[in-house]
């Protein structure tokens, strides 16, 4: 690649809406996630971010269990190579489970900026408050006898490792990632440097009403995996009771009025609201599709309303594999009653 070439058909990567961190640093309002859901290569999806980033993304998502940093990075360093400005880039990559340790994380981090060749990392997040590690591919079943449910003192440990790289320099920001209310509450008692997002499930079917808005309210960014409703999930976080937000007949019906996919009206539904999606997908066309919905035609008030009324508390990524002897449901990992199950039913 001799020089960094944008596609014709794609978009000014400057035409892109940003939003402000509490730190003041911006991060575009649209990203490109990059798990491949256990059954994408990492070659294809290496391959989508190198087209991505010439139809105008600058967002990439990306996390070290995802098993594909080093391929995604080979990309990257042709687009910086090819003369796309670092700073014009937000990345962003996640420390997985079982490197929460304040040692193991700051490695962990600095192999996330080797494989990814970006020299620093614009934001990086805890991936789970579990220290829960389980192989890729496992399935639902699929328990590790070591894990234990969130204890707020060795989740600090983690934290207090997470301020001291925004210190040192590797990382800009910092933030969270599947955290609760009454998890949050504990954090931005405790944290020197609050999170300054928080990535979640979002998507109509599942808003989140309450953790949104407490979010925005502590200037905490919220930013939205699966803000399609991931159809193509893996199959040990499939279950009978999932509703598809692409067949609920209200996205069907804004999707007809506006000539488009009805996953291209969740995109705009996401942006709208406020909060960063960051769809996944193989094929350009629909990478293109979804960035294009969040700078044109968008929808009207009463669109958003209808939208607002196909909230149905329906979770799609529930977190089985993390849960811990003793653990009633996967329900006790996301603190439904307020509180955040300890001791008592770690057995």
């Amino acid at each position: 690649m001799s020089g960094f070439v944008s596609f014709p058909e794609g978009i000014d990567a400057k035409r892109v809406p940003f939003r402000t961190l509490s730190n003041g640093r911006r991060i575009p309002a649209i990203g490109l996630g990059t798990f491949g859901s256990d059954h994408v290569s990492a070659r294809d999806v290496a391959s989508l971010v190198g087209e991505a980033l010439r139809l105008g993304y600058r967002y990439i998502d990306c996390a070290a269990c995802y098993g594909n940093e080093p391929e995604v990075g080979a990309e990257l360093k042709r687009a910086l190579d090819g003369g796309l400005p670092r700073d014009e880039l937000f990345i962003l990559s996640k420390v997985w489970n079982d490197c929460h340790s304040p040692q193991k994380l700051t490695e962990a981090c600095k192999k996330s900026i080797r494989d990814l060749n970006v020299g620093y990392l614009d934001c990086y997040l805890i991936h789970w408050p579990f220290p829960n590690y389980h192989a890729p591919g496992c399935d639902v079943n699929s328990r590790n006898p070591a894990s234990r449910p969130y204890f707020h003192d060795e989740f600090m440990e983690s934290w207090r490792a997470m301020e001291r790289l925004v210190k040192d320099g590797f990382v800009r920001s910092i933030g969270v990632s599947n955290v609760t209310i009454p998890k949050l509450e504990l954090i931005l008692r405790d944290a020197s440097v609050k999170p300054a997002v928080n990535e979640m499930e979002l998507h109509p079917t599942m808003q989140q009403g309450r953790l949104f808005q407490y979010c925005i309210d502590h200037g905490i960014q919220p930013i939205g995996y699966s803000p399609i409703g991931s159809p193509a999930r893996p199959e040990r976080d499939r279950t009978p009771e999932d509703i598809s937000d692409l067949e609920m007949p209200e996205i069907i019906e804004i999707a007809h009025r506006h000539g488009i996919h009805p996953a291209t009206v969740c995109v705009k539904w996401a942006f709208q609201r406020g909060q960063i999606p960051i769809p996944f997908t193989t094929k350009p066309k629909n990478a293109l599709s979804n960035l294009k919905a969040i700078i044109s035609d968008p929808l009207s008030p009463y669109e958003m309303e209808a939208i607002a009324a196909c909230e149905r508390n329906c979770r799609l990524i529930k977190g089985q594999v993390f849960l811990w002897k003793g653990a009633g449901s996967w329900l006790d990992l996301w603190d439904i009653d307020g509180t955040i199950p300890g001791w008592d039913s770690y057995k």
